[in-house]
C-alpha cells in the first residue's frame, strides 16, 4: 500500500510545481483532477481533459513530466454530477472523456461520484433522505430507474475500454453511502466500485472501518482525507450548510489527514489494516480541502500520519 495525492490538493501550484512537492513529500502515485472548464467539479488546475483527448503529445508530457519525478499516474478524478437534470450531459461528456483518457493513458481507475436526477420537470437535483413524506419514496424509485439506465451503458462502455469506476459515496449524490454502492454495483456489474472516502463517512454517522468490510472485494481507489467533528455539533447537527471555508462555525470541518482524530495515525493504521482485509492493495490518495492550513502545509502532515500509519500496520508497508 502506497501514499498517493490527488493533485487538485495542491490546486495554487503549477503542475510542476505540484509534481515537486508531491515527490519532496515522497508520495508514489498521483491522481489528476479533470474537468474546469470543460464540466465536473475539479479546477483541473493540472490538465486540461480536451487537449489530452486530441493530442498525443500532450499526453507524452504528461506522463513524462510524471514519471521523470518517480511519480506513476494512477488514477484520473472526474467528479460531477452526470445526472443532474440540466447540466447532467456537460458532466457526462467530462466522465466519458476520462474513460477514453483512462485508455489512451494505459490506466485503469477513474474516480467519479453516482450523480444525483431531480424529480421530473426540475432543474436542480433532489438529494432524498429520509421516507416520509411519502413522495419521498416515489421519488427516489424515479431516481434509482434513471440511474441504473445511465449506468449500465456507462459500465459497458468503461468495461470496453479496460476501466473500472470508483464512486466516491458523497453527500447530495444518489449513492452516498456502503448499500447504494453495493446496489449500484449488483445492477450493473463490478466495473463499478467504490472510491472509499472516509472523510464524508464520518460527519454522516458512519464506521469506515465497518464500510470496508462490507465493500469487501468491492473498493477500487481509497482517499485519505480526514474529518473533525466540532462541539458545536450538539447544537447544530451534522447536517450543515455554512461554507467550508467558515470553519469557526461549522459543526464539522475537513481537515488534514492526521487533524481529525485524537489518536492520530492510529487511526489511519487501522484504517489501513482493514482495507488490506478487505483486498485493497492501492494506494492512499490524498485529498487535501483543510481550509485551516496552507495547502502544502497540509498535505505533508497528511503524508507524514500515513507514512506513520503504515509502519504501525503489520504487513502493510511495501
Amino acid at each position: 500500500m502506497d501514499i498517493g495525492l490527488l493533485t487538485d490538493s495542491l490546486s495554487t501550484l503549477t503542475r510542476a510545481e505540484a509534481l515537486d512537492t508531491a515527490a519532496e513529500l515522497g508520495v508514489g502515485t498521483v491522481e489528476i483532477g479533470l474537468g474546469g472548464s470543460h464540466g465536473g467539479w475539479s479546477p483541473a488546475p493540472h490538465a486540461d481533459l480536451e487537449e489530452l483527448l486530441t493530442d498525443p503529445r500532450a499526453r507524452e508530457i504528461l506522463l513524462r513530466d510524471i514519471t521523470s519525478r518517480g511519480l506513476r499516474l494512477e488514477a484520473l478524478n472526474a467528479a460531477g454530477n452526470p445526472l443532474h437534470p440540466v447540466h447532467g450531459q456537460r458532466d457526462d461528456h467530462v466522465l466519458r472523456g476520462a474513460i477514453r483518457l483512462a485508455e489512451d493513458l494505459g490506466i485503469d481507475t477513474v474516480v467519479t461520484m453516482s450523480g444525483l436526477p431531480g424529480a421530473p420537470g426540475d432543474s436542480f437535483p433532489a438529494w432524498i433522505t429520509t421516507v416520509w413524506p411519502p413522495e419521498n419514496l416515489e421519488l427516489l424509485d424515479h431516481q434509482w430507474r434513471v440511474a441504473v439506465g445511465y449506468w449500465t451503458d456507462l459500465a459497458a462502455e468503461a468495461g470496453r475500454r479496460g476501466v473500472r469506476i470508483a464512486i466516491e459515496m458523497h453527500a447530495n449524490q444518489l449513492v452516498y453511502s456502503v448499500p447504494g454502492l453495493l446496489r449500484l454495483r449488483e445492477a450493473v456489474g463490478d466495473i463499478v466500485g467504490a472510491n472509499l472516502d472516509p472523510s464524508h463517512l464520518f460527519w454522516m454517522g458512519a464506521d469506515p472501518l465497518a464500510a470496508a468490510a462490507a465493500l469487501d472485494g468491492a473498493i477500487h481507489h481509497v482517499h485519505a482525507k480526514d474529518t473533525r467533528i466540532e462541539d458545536r455539533v450538539a447544537v447544530r447537527s451534522r447536517l450543515e450548510t455554512i461554507p467550508n471555508e467558515q470553519v469557526t462555525e461549522r459543526a464539522w470541518n475537513y481537515v488534514a489527514v492526521g487533524a481529525g482524530h485524537p489518536d492520530g495515525a492510529a487511526f489511519w493504521a487501522r484504517f489501513a489494516q482493514a482495507l488490506a482485509a478487505a483486498g485493497y492493495d492501492g494506494p492512499l490518495s490524498i485529498e487535501n480541502e483543510d481550509y485551516s492550513l496552507d495547502q502544502r502545509e497540509s498535505v505533508a502532515l497528511a503524508v507524514s500520519t500515513l507514512r506513520e500509519a503504515l509502519g504501525l500496520s503489520v504487513g502493510i508497508v511495501g
